[in-house]
């Protein structure tokens, strides 16, 4: 059986919770279209959220689970164990599809990525671009001057990260940390022989908040370079 799993970990995303499930639900839709018989499954893992999140995710055809740890690494794997035995499924056909609760997919995200587990890629490391609306304009100018179409840098993005479910389960899973789950785990699949792709074909697009869900996450990155091309210039000495 080929099957698809995506799992979206989310904790208090109640402004940006929506437009993610929206464009995650269409490529589902559109990979189903394309594959006749291809098994989905989406699960949102709703971390300790103390805002309206967890009713908005119910109005999604999803499935939503609660749980209270505050461990993006903790969400993730419990996110993906559920999916995969509602799938009854962790063999070489099944991919797991990663994104975050504050990112936008375009339609072809699941599409491109089955493409290359077709094609032999056991993982692919997705680019994402910030949300430009959510920088000044310098900074969304430099993002643009220093990110090359076509020329994928081989980031590794939880917000857009694709593996196949046997190498997953050869690879030990995702650990319970509380950040860079997602590089580990990409570490541990290469240990395991995984083979792998970088791809910009289906960059997905994120929030440009500088303050995320975890201390040293894209938001953090995004801050610092925020700090750098933004700074007002020093003032010369004697002015």
């Amino acid at each position: 059986m080929t099957a698809v799993a995506v799992v979206i970990p989310a904790h208090d995303e109640e402004a940006l919770i929506g437009r993610c499930l929206a464009s995650v639900t269409r490529a589902v839709a559109h990979a189903s279209e394309r594959e006749p018989g291809l098994a989905a499954t989406i699960v949102v893992v709703l971390d300790a959220c103390t805002d309206t999140t967890a009713a908005q995710v119910r109005r999604w055809p999803v499935e939503a689970l609660e749980i209270s740890a505050r461990n993006v690494g903790r969400a993730r794997r419990t996110g993906i164990a559920h999916a995969l035995a509602a799938l009854d499924s962790a063999t070489d056909d099944t991919w797991i599809a990663m994104t975050d609760a504050d990112t936008v997919v375009p339609r072809d995200w699941i599409t491109h990525q089955r493409d290359l587990m077709d094609a032999g890629i056991d993982l692919v490391l997705g680019t994402v671009r910030p949300d430009f609306a959510d920088l000044s304009a310098r900074h969304a100018a430099y993002w643009r001057a220093t990110h090359h179409r076509g020329r994928p840098p081989g980031n590794v993005h939880g917000a857009n990260l694709g593996v196949r479910a046997s190498i997953y389960a050869r690879a030990g899973g995702i650990r319970d940390l509380a950040e860079h789950e997602d590089v580990d785990l990409v570490q541990a699949a290469r240990a395991v022989g995984a083979r792998e792709r970088a791809s910009d074909v289906h960059e997905v697009e994120t929030s440009g908040r500088f303050t995320g869900r975890t201390p040293g996450g894209y938001a953090a990155f995004l801050r610092r370079v925020h700090d750098r091309v933004d700074a007002p210039p020093l003032a010369a000495p004697g002015a």
